[in-house]
C-alpha cells in the first residue's frame, strides 16, 4: 500500500515539473498521433485529386498536449500503427457497396454548386476492395427505382437506364398446397419488377477516373485502404489511436491491404457504411430488443438445356416474361420424407429471374431465421426443386451465397461515427429488401449533412452526426420499423404451411398497401400505406381479414404474446397514445455546472469580504 502511494506521488511530481515533456520507453515512441498541418498525400495506396482546401496549423502545445494523452493511454494498451501518409477531407465514407457509394455520391454532389464539374466538399471514400466487383444479384420493383433515379437526377447525379438490365411487366408467386388452394396455382402480380445491372450501377456511382471502363461522375475521391479501429465503448476504440474523437472533428488511421502504407486521415466526420456487423458502430444495448435473424439464400446464374422443352416461353413452371418472386411450393419432395419434413417446418421458397435465351438466376432462399438455415441445405432444396420440374442445368456461371442479416438493435445514441445502411440496421426486418431504402435513404442524410458543413465556425460534429441519424431514424420511422420487426418475428416461426396462408392473403391487399410494407421507406413509393400508426392500424385490421381463419387467428395471438413479452414498441407503433419512440435528435449538452448565479454571488461577496484574504477561482463561464 505504502509502495503505491509513493508511487502516484512520483509520479504526480513528474507531471508537474515537466507536464509536456514526458518521455516513454521504446514501446510508445513510435506513436504519432498528430492532428494534421499538412496537404493531402499522393501515397500509392490511394488514387487522389489534388486537395482544394488549405491545411490548417495547429500550435505546438496543442500537438504536445494531444501527444501527451494518447500516449499516457496507449502505454496501457495496444497502439495503432505509426502513419506513413496523411490526409484531409470533409467526410471519410468508410467502404464500397452501394450504401457507401451511394451517400459518397450525393454528399459529393454538385447541385448547391455553380461549377457543375466541381464539389463543394472534399469526401473521401477509403475500402481496400474499392475495385472488387458486386456481386449480389440485386431486384427492384420498377416505380420504385424511378423514385431513386428522380431523387439523384435532383442532386446533378443522374442514374441512367443501363443500370436496368431487364425488365418483366409482371411478377407471378407460387403458395399452393395448403388451405384448398391448388398446388399450380398462381398468383400474378400486375407490378413490373427489374433487374440492377450491378456492373453499370457501380460504375455509375464511381468517379471516372476510378473505374477504367466507367462513366461514373461522383466527385468523391478513394483510398484503397481499411480503418483497423474496434468500438471497446462508445465513442472509444482499440488499438489506441486509431479513431480519435474531439470537438471539430475526428482522426482516423487507415492501412492498405498489404500492411505497408498507413495513411492518418483528418475529417470533420466518419460515415461506416462497412455493414451489419461493423466494427466500430455499437448497438443500443440501453434498451430491450431482439437479435437479429437471417436471410439465407444460394442462388446460381444457370444455362439451362431447352432441347426437350416444347413452349420456350416457359422454363419448367415459370414464365419467361414474369419473375417469380416466390414459389413456397413442396411438391418436389417424397411423401413423408425427412427432407420434406425439413422443408415444412424451417421453409425456403424459390426466387426465379429469367434473362436473355436460356440464361436464368434461381435463388433458394430462407426468407428469414433464427439460427440460420445452412448453405447447403437451400443448395440441394434448389437441385431437387429443378429435377423434379424438369429444368435441366447445363452449366453455371456464377454461384451468390447470400447472408442478410435483419432487425436486431438500432445504433447506439450520442456516439460520433455515423453509421449508414447495414452498419445502421436499414434492412428491412420482415423482407431483407435493402439496396432501395439505402439509396433512397442516402438523399435525407447527405442533405442533412451538407447543412452542417455549411455551418462554417458554427460546426458542431457531434450536431452533425446526431442529425444524420435523425435523418435516417426518425421517432416517426423507428415506430413503423417496430411494425415490422414484429413481422419478421411472425414470419420467422411460421411453417410453409403459415407462410402459404400468410402471402396468399398479403397479395389480396390493394397494392398500395404491400407495396408500401415489402420496402418500406420514407420516399419510397406506397410508404404513405404505412408512414403513420393510423395507417399501419388500417394494414393490420384490412390483413388480418384477408387471411385464412387459423392463420389470422394465430396472428391475433402472437401480437397479444409479443406484446407482453416485448412491451411498448408494437403498441406504440399502432396508436397515438404512447407517443413515438425516443430518436436521435440532437440535444446540445449544458455547458454550466451547478448554480452559475450563487457561485458569481459568492464570487462578489469573497471580492468585498474584509475577512477573506484570497479569492475563489470559479470559473467564469460556471464550467
Amino acid at each position: 500500500m505504502m509502495a503505491s502511494i509513493i508511487y502516484l506521488i512520483v509520479a504526480a511530481v513528474i507531471v508537474s515539473i515537466c507536464p509536456y515533456s514526458v518521455a516513454f520507453s521504446s514501446p510508445t515512441q513510435n506513436l504519432r498521433i498528430t492532428p494534421l498541418s499538412v496537404h493531402h498525400s499522393t501515397s500509392t495506396s490511394a488514387k487522389s485529386c489534388q486537395c482544394r482546401h488549405q491545411s490548417r496549423t495547429i500550435s505546438p502545445s496543442t500537438i504536445t498536449r494531444r501527444r501527451l494523452l494518447t500516449s499516457l493511454y496507449a502505454s496501457t494498451g495496444n497502439v495503432a500503427p505509426a502513419p506513413t501518409a496523411q490526409d484531409e477531407c470533409d467526410v471519410l465514407v468508410l467502404g464500397s457497396g452501394p450504401a457507401a457509394r451511394a451517400i459518397a455520391t450525393l454528399i459529393a454532389s454538385s447541385s448547391d454548386s455553380n461549377n457543375s464539374n466541381d464539389s463543394p466538399y472534399d469526401i473521401l471514400l477509403a475500402d481496400s476492395n474499392f475495385d472488387r466487383p458486386w456481386i449480389p444479384n440485386y431486384g427492384v420493383w420498377q416505380d420504385e427505382w424511378q423514385s431513386i433515379r428522380d431523387l439523384y437526377a435532383s442532386y446533378n447525379q443522374p442514374i441512367g437506364s443501363e443500370c436496368i438490365d431487364r425488365l418483366w411487366k409482371v411478377t407471378d408467386c407460387y403458395f399452393g398446397g395448403s388451405f384448398d388452394i391448388p398446388v399450380d396455382n398462381r398468383v400474378r402480380l400486375d407490378r413490373p419488377y427489374c433487374r440492377v445491372d450491378r456492373n453499370a450501377l457501380r460504375r455509375t456511382l464511381s468517379p471516372n477516373n476510378e473505374i477504367n471502363d466507367g462513366e461514373g461522375t461522383a466527385k468523391y475521391r478513394v483510398i484503397r485502404a481499411n480503418h483497423i479501429a474496434k468500438a471497446t465503448s462508445l465513442n472509444i476504440y482499440s488499438p489506441s489511436g486509431s479513431i480519435v474523437h474531439d470537438e471539430s472533428g475526428s482522426t482516423a488511421i487507415l492501412q492498405s491491404k498489404d500492411g505497408k502504407d498507413i495513411t492518418q486521415v483528418r475529417a470533420k466526420l466518419i460515415v461506416d457504411c462497412t455493414g451489419h456487423e461493423t466494427r466500430i458502430v455499437l448497438k443500443d444495448d440501453r434498451c430491450k430488443s431482439i437479435p437479429p435473424g437471417f436471410q439465407i439464400a444460394y442462388g446460381m446464374f444457370a444455362t439451362i438445356d431447352e432441347s426437350s422443352i416444347p413452349d420456350k416461353e416457359y422454363c419448367g413452371p415459370y414464365y419467361k416474361e414474369a419473375m417469380t418472386l416466390f414459389d413456397y411450393r413442396t411438391d418436389h419432395f417424397d411423401t413423408e420424407s425427412n427432407e420434406l419434413s425439413k422443408a415444412e417446418k424451417d421453409p425456403t421458397f424459390m426466387y426465379v429471374m429469367p434473362l436473355e435465351g436460356n440464361r436464368v438466376f434461381f435463388e433458394e432462399t430462407s426468407l428469414v431465421a433464427r439460427p440460420a438455415i445452412s448453405f447447403q441445405e437451400c443448395k440441394e432444396r434448389c437441385m431437387t426443386r429443378l429435377e423434379h420440374l424438369g429444368i435441366k442445368v447445363e452449366s453455371i456461371e456464377e454461384e451468390e451465397f447470400c447472408y442478410i442479416p435483419m432487425g436486431g438493435s438500432l445504433p447506439a445514441k450520442d456516439q460520433r461515427v455515423v453509421g449508414f445502411g447495414g452498419a445502421a440496421a436499414m434492412v428491412h426486418p420482415s423482407t431483407g429488401y435493402h439496396i432501395c431504402r439505402a439509396m433512397m435513404g442516402a438523399g435525407n442524410v447527405a442533405k442533412a449533412i451538407r447543412e452542417e458543413l455549411n455551418a462554417g465556425e458554427d460546426w458542431n460534429p457531434d450536431r452533425a452526426a446526431a442529425r444524420a441519424y435523425d435523418a435516417i431514424w426518425s421517432p416517426s420511422n423507428i415506430a413503423q420499423r417496430n411494425f415490422a420487426v414484429f413481422g419478421g418475428e411472425y414470419l420467422m416461426k411460421q411453417n410453409v404451411e403459415g407462410l402459404r396462408g400468410f402471402f396468399s392473403g398479403f397479395f389480396k391487399l390493394p397494392l398500395t398497401m404491400w407495396g408500401g410494407f415489402l420496402a418500406g421507406w420514407p420516399g419510397l413509393p406506397n410508404n404513405e400505406s404505412h408512414e403513420t400508426w393510423s395507417a399501419r392500424l388500417l394494414f393490420g385490421l384490412t390483413f388480418v381479414s384477408k387471411l385464412p381463419p387459423q392463420v389470422a387467428l394465430d396472428m391475433l395471438l402472437s401480437i397479444i404474446s409479443y406484446s407482453i413479452t416485448e412491451g411498448v414498441p408494437l403498441p406504440q407503433s399502432v396508436t397515438p397514445l404512447l407517443g413515438l419512440p425516443y430518436g436521435y435528435e440532437y440535444k446540445e449538452k449544458p455547458r454550466a455546472l451547478g448554480d452559475a448565479a450563487a457561485k458569481a454571488e459568492a464570487r462578489k461577496m469573497i471580492t468585498e469580504s474584509s475577512v477573506a484574504e484570497e479569492s475563489v477561482a470559479f470559473d467564469e463561464e460556471g464550467e
